[in-house]
């Protein structure tokens, strides 16, 4: 006999929170697939971060921030110190765009905007504009794996650049125990997966860039405390200092960033999943 998902998910949780041995008997051909692990973390490190800062995308580089921000009117590229958060360089964008995502590849910051279907290409030392370039969708997270630019707009799908032509390569859809994961925000690549945050939540998905499986859940509830949290908007902004291998994060307004390291869990229950979006938002 082979037991229903439902009932072997309730004997599981009854044997993690007892003392007692129970022997389920599993029939022929059973399979039980293991959850999605969920990483928890702990504060190394806390920096100041501009509260006036809407921010959509973080990147790490040489002891320094580039940061793009968001808001019609307000939106910007800017160069952060990391000690002090001092916005050491900034260009202001036109009102018409609404900043997003942030990627540097080649020496050159790629920057999205949300509906206006236009992306920005900079030099990164000087900020002088060296190039505009066009995509069907609606741009929200950017980072890249060494030779793609990898994009999110909000939907389940990653999208795959050609960084030189912006074509695009390919795309993957990506998903968790429950279908399609939506409102992939703030993209980061580490060490061969795609690290997102997902909007209006304070989880990051790590994604598998082939398959679009999610391998694992980080949980950062708590990261920002009551009192800082006046003002404030969701977490999003993910940076990594490959050589230091530090972990960055921070949020929309928010007047700290924070570097973590994770915490592996020490079990899994299926009965306490991450609930994740299955409906797409239209506003940001």
């Amino acid at each position: 006999m082979i037991l229903p998902r439902e009932i072997f998910s309730l004997f599981l949780g009854l044997f993690l929170f007892s003392n007692t041995v129970l022997v389920i008997p599993l029939g022929p051909g059973f399979e039980a697939s293991p959850p999605t692990p969920v990483y928890s973390y702990r504060v190394l490190a806390v920096y100041p971060h501009d509260a006036n800062a809407f921010t959509q995308g973080l990147v790490y580089y040489k002891g320094d921030f580039y940061e793009s921000t968001g808001l019609r009117g307000r939106s910007s590229l800017r160069k952060v110190d990391l000690e002090t958060g001092d916005v050491l360089q900034m260009r202001q964008l036109p009102d018409a765009y609404f900043g997003e995502g942030l990627a540097l590849f080649d020496d050159k910051l790629y920057q999205l905007t949300w509906l206006s279907h236009t992306g920005f290409i900079y030099d990164r030392a000087r900020f002088d504009l060296l190039a505009t370039f066009r995509y069907p969708t609606e741009g929200w997270g950017l980072t890249h794996n060494g030779g793609e630019l990898i994009m999110s707009d909000g939907t389940p799908n990653l999208y795959f650049l050609d960084p030189d032509t912006l074509e695009l390569l390919r795309q993957v859809q990506v998903t968790d125990d429950s279908g399609p994961v939506w409102r992939l925000n703030e993209l980061e690549y580490i060490d061969g997966e795609v690290y997102a945050n997902v909007w209006q939540t304070d989880r990051i998905a790590r994604i598998d860039p082939d398959s679009g499986r999610v391998t694992a859940w980080i949980d950062l509830t708590g990261l920002l405390s009551p009192e800082d949290r006046a003002g404030a908007n969701v977490l999003n902004g993910i940076a990594w200092d490959k050589e230091g291998e530090r972990l960055f994060v921070t949020g929309k307004l928010w007047p700290k960033l924070f570097q973590i390291e994770l915490i592996p869990p020490n079990y899994q229950l299926y009965l306490n999943r991450i609930e994740t979006p299955r409906r797409e938002e239209r506003w940001k």
